[in-house]
This record gives C-alpha cells, structure tokens and sequence, in this order.
C-alpha cells in the first residue's frame, strides 16, 4: 500500500469540502473495510483518505421519528443496525437480513453509509432498502439532497453521489402493516457473497396484495425493480400458481450478469424459484406492527 496523508474533520460538511469532485485523489472512509482492501490491492492510490469518524455523534445514531420513519445516520455500524430494538420494530426484515450479511467482524466495523456508498452490486442492503422504498440524505457544498436508495447505485461502484457529496443520513419509511423479508442464495457459507438476492414487500387488503415493491440483486449490475412481476400479484391472492407466475414473469424482464457466484442463466432459474420464497416469507413472518 502506497503512504496516504489522513484527514480528520469535525464535521461532515468539512469532510465534503475537503473532497475533490474532479478526481479521485482524495477518498472519504467510513469504516473502511471496503476501502482498505481495495488500496492494499492496488486498485485504489489515493493520496489522502478523509476520515469521517470524529463527524457529528447524530450520523451514529439511530432515531425514530414522530411520524414513524426510522432514521439511520450513515456512521452507524452493521453490528449496530443489526442489534437495534428500534430497527427490530420498526423495519424487522432490516435485523433478520443482517444475521447474514458477511461475518461479524466485518459488521463490527463497516459502516451504513460506506455500505451503500461503496456500490457493490452484490450487497444485501440495497435490494431490501429499495423494497422498503428507503432513501438517502447526501450533504456536500451546494446543501443536502435527497435520494432513493432504488436511484443511488447507477452500476458496477457507481453511484449518484457527486465527488463531493457524502451520504449523512438513511430514512427508511414507517412501514406499518407492510410484510416485507429479503432472502439470498450462496454458494458457499451463508454469509458469503450472494448469487441472488430478492427482497419483497407487500401490502395486504385481507389476502389480497394491494401493492408491492419487488427487487432483485446480486444478479444485476444494480437493484433492479421487477414490474412485471408486481403487475402479476396485483389485486390477487397469492398462491402457489400465482408465485410461480409472478417469477416467470420477473425472470423474462431481467438482464443477468454471470459473475464468480453464478452463470445468467443460473440466476434467472434462481429468480423463478427465489421470487416466491421471498413473497412467502414476506407474508409468514414479515408483518410490521
């Protein structure tokens, strides 16, 4: 690893000043666990990293607000969104999710904001975060934006963010009587790298779904929303044949990326199957008060 100068600012409107949107000289580090590998590799040689761990205690917190919105500051740690009592009522298909999301010395260390920030096509967060219709609050020079997490990551470590914007806050909404869950595929241990990963959440008029917000990850280059599949399950009660339908359907619209997990067409047979799982799941143990 080449020598790095380390910035420390108090706040994050100062980290955000001390990047430079032109190149990518000068990095911001949350956690770093992404981030780390990717210098030691060689892939990355920036000159400066900027730390962001001395910022506001608000962006390592986590609140619920009057209106029932769950408000995640970006410097949280995995292990503590997953160990939450708020996240735990209020978004529980967030805290089942975590229990497989890499291993725990990693979520001990990375963060929500470098998580998504880092735009890593196979993480679990961002397909469950879209389904749940979450957003993020991005600050930099020219104020504060906000973005759904759905629009945030444009490709393989892409993302909307400008050069100088950093994510300060995640918002997930209040998500009373929806049924959400997320399940993944590996081919290792469960905490590895999926092949696919589905989130579904859905919203019930009796037995019937009267709308819901399915993606898909891991076999894209990005969380992909899966219309067509939504469209299916519209106005209907889900069973067996409509789940089957309803991944069919979801498998045609998809373009899929082989990867080391997977070929395509691997993962579009997954898709079929793992659809349903995900829907079924939503709405056995999904309910959130």
């Amino acid at each position: 690893m080449i020598p790095f100068e380390l910035l420390k600012p108090a706040t994050l409107r100062e980290a955000a000043a001390l990047l430079n949107p032109d190149t990518p000289d000068i990095r911001p580090m949350g956690g770093g666990t992404a981030l780390l590998l990717m210098m030691k590799a060689g892939v990355l040689r920036p000159r400066a990293l900027v730390s962001l761990a001395a910022t506001e205690p608000e962006f390592r917190e986590i609140a619920l607000r009057p209106n029932g919105d769950l408000a995640i500051g970006a410097l949280v740690t995995m292990s503590e969104l997953e160990h939450s009592e708020l996240v735990k009522r209020a978004a529980p298909a967030i805290s089942r999710c975590m229990t497989q999301l890499s291993n725990v010395r990693v979520r001990n260390v990375a963060t929500v904001g470098g998580n998504l920030a880092h735009a890593d096509p196979h993480m679990d967060l961002p397909p469950l975060l879209s389904a749940l219709d979450a957003y993020v609050l991005a600050v930099g020079p020219a104020g504060e934006r906000r973005i759904p997490v759905d629009a945030l990551i444009q490709g393989y470590y892409e993302t909307h963010l400008k050069g100088n914007e950093l994510i300060a806050m995640l918002v997930v909404p209040a998500q009373t009587g929806r049924r959400s869950a997320y399940v993944k595929v590996t081919t290792r241990s469960a905490d590895d790298w999926p092949a696919l990963g589905v989130a579904a959440s859905l919203a019930m008029e009796g037995h019937s779904v009267v709308s819901s917000r399915l993606f898909v990850g891991a076999a894209t280059d990005r969380p992909t929303r899966l219309l067509a599949a939504e469209a299916v399950l519209a106005g209907r009660v889900p069973d067996a044949a409509l789940l089957r339908h309803a991944g069919e359907a979801a498998a045609e619209g998809v373009e899929f990326l082989a990867d080391a997990q997977g070929s395509g067409a691997y993962k579009k047979e997954l898709l079929k199957v793992y659809l349903g799982r995900a829907i079924a799941k939503a709405l056995a143990d999904g309910s959130t008060p």
